[in-house]
């Protein structure tokens, strides 16, 4: 279940992270406002395919908002601090291009290794009722 959970959660993340540091990267923005674009944005589409599921099940927005940031909150930050901070310390990738190898295999690491770190928060969270566990009063994945 908790793998299930932060893979849940990595999909939100990942499309965000990977939207930032691609805009950031082609716009050719500061290492800092990349990484706070790639943030915001994780956070956005990770609270936004909770959601989508929880509305789907009935609840009202106000509601639905709720269970989000109960459910994922944790869980996004955890995976957002491990992977900008491997994104910012494997050397160049950065300053790397999107036509750059370096760019797109730091990224894939730092995602991977994001959600390895992640399984076991997910889990101590989901065994106390919190976090993902949330979720599954409304529905199934």
């Amino acid at each position: 279940m908790a793998a299930q959970a932060t893979l849940h959660c990595l999909t939100g993340c990942a499309i965000g992270e990977i939207l930032g540091m691609v805009l950031g990267t082609a716009f050719g923005l500061h290492n800092g406002a990349t990484v706070v674009i790639s943030i915001v944005l994780a956070f956005v589409f990770g609270y936004a395919l909770t959601m989508r599921g929880v509305l789907k099940a009935g609840l009202e927005v106000g509601a639905a908002v709720k269970v989000a940031l109960a459910a994922d909150t944790v869980s996004i930050l955890v995976m957002e601090l491990i992977d900008n901070t491997v994104m910012v310390t494997v050397p160049g990738a950065m300053d790397a291009g999107l036509g750059d190898l370096l760019f797109w295999v730091a990224l894939a690491g730092s995602l991977a290794l994001a959600f390895a770190l992640t399984v076991p928060v997910n889990k101590w969270m989901i065994g106390r009722g919190r976090g993902h566990a949330v979720v599954h009063a409304y529905h199934q994945h």
